[in-house]
């Protein structure tokens, strides 16, 4: 989409396409936790709410997240005996942004961290969304001053897909394959924790395994679809079930292609595709853009991803549907791009996995980096990076050590025991057989270290002295060159049962696998300008009337940090409640700042209590 053929038409212009006319509040470009949230909370203070979705399911990269969201000083910690001053929000956020937290990101995050314990709490007793805490994760720089050990996140609630019903089913987006067992989620935390113990032979872990897989079985077998949803899928599924409730007309294979301006500068509708040809939308509040930023868009990572010559050296976890729609449509509107970032994006390191057909998934390295009995190397055998600290810094770590003109590429490696322990890459620990991912290429596997290397294409030489160099020090429970377990956020990804450090251990146990891992992300962290209230601004910083921004079309508030996990959902689902709410023109919080865990959602009203219903 050429950003000179996306300035908007005026009513006129839009009425002479001579294509049907349809009238509504708001129209939300886009489905994903941002666009969402804005729908939901627009719809629940009485407006009439159109989301248009260019692909074929709602849901978008949410979907196929982990579904974690970063939400500082909720109610929901405060009930798990978490109260903590807001200030320490700040500090934490003033020493991972550095430099980069500026006046302006200051306000941004004060938004943020204003509006994110309301959002939680309207959510979890207004809508169908429900929430769990996060108790034991961290925030990844625990060294830091303001740094979190637990309770600053929430995640959705597992949900049944029966209660949603078939035509709301068939709108949503599936667990990305490559992140699932067979098809089945798998929630971190205690979910994935139990399973994991199923590969350790313990009774536990077996009999959980069972009741999990069994129904899932069933539910493959019968709807040809996992009905247990977790992660992305239950963040998705909830939040579209509260649009539903609350009467938001969920259109996708609909994308947004042209917006369309008042004589007075406001942006009043769009026009739509769709099945049945375009449609010209009045939105008489006003435009959301939410479109999932442009992870897809070949050219744009070309000019703005470090040492990706053609654009194509980078592989995204997001839609393929995401190649920067919004951006297009707000830049012909005199928005703004924010590229000012540390990073342009929020870096994932991936492994391609082959499928039949001469194709593959894109596999995001999550978990198994952080396991002892494992590290990543570059091509000349050395260690790059904390494998234990976030998947952006691992990325970080790999352009950072990368010179102009080499491939960026690293490679996992582990000995036999972390592989069948807990895993490597898209490999399953035990019981699942590793020949299936060795016959495809997948895994390489070497008798010993030197051999693995010669087989990777790895310098022997190199990578036998990393790991003489690095078992020594596993044995001691230390990491001299990049302090590894030394953070909270470090052990808890590694073992518990392991010391003394829970996050080392020697590689020593042969045979000896590795994984070729490459650059990839999760989504963009630049994007569109906008202000405190989620309203698109222009390069002056003035707000473009009827024009509002969210989710990662909306430019990222960390600044190209990633500070924990959770920060690119957070955010969204905040924006999208922000504007949201002032395309209601509502100053009220909905909740009482009082939600407390296991609180069951209020039925959903047809129409809020600021709404025309009311």
């Amino acid at each position: 989409m050429s950003t000179l053929e996306q300035h908007p038409l005026t009513d006129d212009e839009a009425l002479a396409l001579g294509i049907p006319v349809e009238d509504t509040d708001v129209l939300v470009a886009g489905s994903g936790a941002g666009g969402l949230a804005a729908a939901v909370t627009a719809a629940y203070h009485g407006l009439d709410v159109m989301v248009a979705e260019k692909a074929p399911v709602c849901g978008g990269a949410t979907s196929w997240s982990g579904g974690w969201a970063w939400t500082p000083g909720t109610a929901l910690a405060r009930a798990e005996g978490v109260d903590e001053d807001r200030e320490q929000f700040r500090a934490y956020l003033r020493a991972v942004l550095g430099e980069r937290y500026t006046e302006a990101a200051g306000e941004k995050v004060e938004a943020f961290l204003e509006a994110v314990p309301h959002m939680v709490g309207f959510f979890h007793t207004k809508t169908s969304l429900q929430f769990v805490t996060g108790a034991k994760i961290n925030d990844i720089y625990g060294h830091l001053p303001g740094a979190g050990t637990g309770n600053r996140s929430v995640g959705p609630k597992p949900v049944n897909a029966r209660e949603f019903g078939p035509a709301l089913l068939k709108k949503m987006r599936r667990q990305l394959y490559t992140t699932s067992f067979f098809g089945m989620g798998i929630m971190a935390g205690k979910d994935l924790s139990t399973f994991l113990k199923a590969s350790q032979l313990k009774p536990e872990g077996w009999v959980h395994s069972v009741k999990r897989v069994v129904p899932h079985v069933l539910d493959m077998a019968t709807k040809g679809r996992s009905m247990h949803l977790v992660n992305g899928t239950a963040l998705t599924g909830r939040l579209m079930k509260s649009a539903d409730d609350l009467g938001v007309d969920l259109r996708v294979n609909t994308p947004v292609q042209r917006l369309v301006r008042s004589a007075g500068g406001r942006i009043t509708g769009a026009i739509i595709g769709g099945p049945d040809g375009g449609r010209y939308v009045r939105a008489q509040r006003g435009v959301v853009l939410a479109t999932g930023g442009f992870p897809h868009d070949v050219g744009r990572r070309r000019e703005l991803f470090p040492k990706t010559p053609t654009g194509n050296e980078h592989w995204t976890l997001a839609p393929e549907e995401t190649t920067g729609d919004g951006l297009d449509l707000a830049l012909g509107a005199g928005g703004a791009f924010d590229t000012d970032m540390e990073a342009p994006a929020a870096w994932c390191p991936v492994s391609l996995v082959p499928y039949p057909g001469n194709r593959h998934g894109v596999f995001p390295h999550i978990m198994d980096r952080a396991k002892p009995g494992s590290i990543g190397v570059r091509r000349d055998g050395t260690r790059f990076v904390n494998e234990a600290n976030g998947y952006h810094d691992y990325v970080s770590g790999l352009l950072d050590a990368t010179g102009d003109g080499e491939a960026v590429e690293s490679w996992q490696i582990a000995d036999s025991t972390a592989i069948r322990r807990y895993s490597l890459g898209f490999a399953k620990p035990i019981p699942m057989p590793l020949t299936p991912y060795l016959k495809t290429g997948y895994l390489v596997k070497g008798d010993t270290i030197a051999d693995l290397a010669r087989q990777c294409g790895i310098d022997p030489a190199g990578l036998e002295k990393t790991v003489r160099e690095f078992n020594e020090n596993a044995r001691r429970g230390e990491d001299s060159e990049f302090d590894r377990g030394a953070t909270a956020f470090n052990r808890y990804g590694g073992d518990p049962e392991v010391g003394p450090n829970p996050s080392l251990a020697p590689l020593e146990k042969g045979p000896f696998y590795a994984v070729h891992v490459r650059p990839g992300s999760f989504g963009t962290f630049a994007g569109i300008s906008a202000d405190t209230r989620s309203r698109v601004v222009d390069a002056a910083g003035e707000p473009i009337p009827g024009l509002y921004t969210a989710g990662n079309d909306h430019a990222s508030i960390m600044r190209g940090f990633y500070p924990a996990g959770g920060i690119n959902l957070g955010p969204a689902l905040t924006f999208g409640y922000i504007a949201g709410r002032d395309l209601a023109g509502t100053t009220v919080y909905e909740d009482d700042g009082s939600t407390a865990p296991g609180t069951d959602a209020a039925p959903a009203p047809a129409a809020g209590p600021e709404g025309r219903n009311a």
